[in-house]
Formats: C-alpha cells, structure tokens, sequence
C-alpha cells in the first residue's frame, strides 16, 4: 500500500465549505485502488488528511489524472497555501472490528 498524509491551513471562514468539498469528492467519484480516504480537524484552521492506495503506482496515476487536477484545483481555492504533502509505503496495516 501507498499513500500520503497531509496537512492543510484552511482559509477563514472555509473548513466546513473544504470538508463538504472533500466528502463529496468520495461520494461521487470512484477512485481506482483506494483503500481508505480521512479527514481530522485538527482545530483552527487546521485540517489532516490522509490517503492510502492499493500501490504506489495507483497513487501516481491519480496524482496525474485530470479528475485529481481538478479537485485540487477546486480544494487549493479555500486554502492559505499549497498543503503539506508527506508521501510514502505503508509498511503495516491493522484493522478491527468494532466491539460488539
């Protein structure tokens, strides 16, 4: 698996206009190999995200499409500035089940 963690500063007044953007993003479009998609509001202006793929090859073609381009177009325009992007191999994996 691949994937990337990322941190963002949201303009004022914008996070609840950047988390609809984003869920509708996972609504409506179907991403090729991806296996998990969040969002944490980390308070103030402050938003992580996290993205994790099949494989790094997965990753990058939807990096590159025109689909992503244009979502991070219409993301970048409620944020300061460019996210901080922190890419890389997920070396572990754990799911549970919830408790019943």
């Amino acid at each position: 698996m691949y994937g990337s963690v990322f941190k963002m500063k949201v303009k004022a007044g914008a996070k609840d206009d950047l988390i609809g953007l984003m869920d509708e993003e996972m609504r409506t479009r179907v991403l090729k190999g991806v296996r998990a998609s969040y969002m944490l509001d980390a308070g103030g202006d402050e938003v992580w995200g996290v993205a994790i793929f099949d494989d790094e090859k997965t990753y990058r073609e939807n990096a590159a499409s025109p689909e992503q381009d244009a979502a991070y177009r219409r993301m970048r325009a409620l944020l300061q500035a460019d996210p901080e992007w922190h890419d890389g191999g997920i070396n572990a994996w754990t799911a549970q089940a919830a408790a019943r």
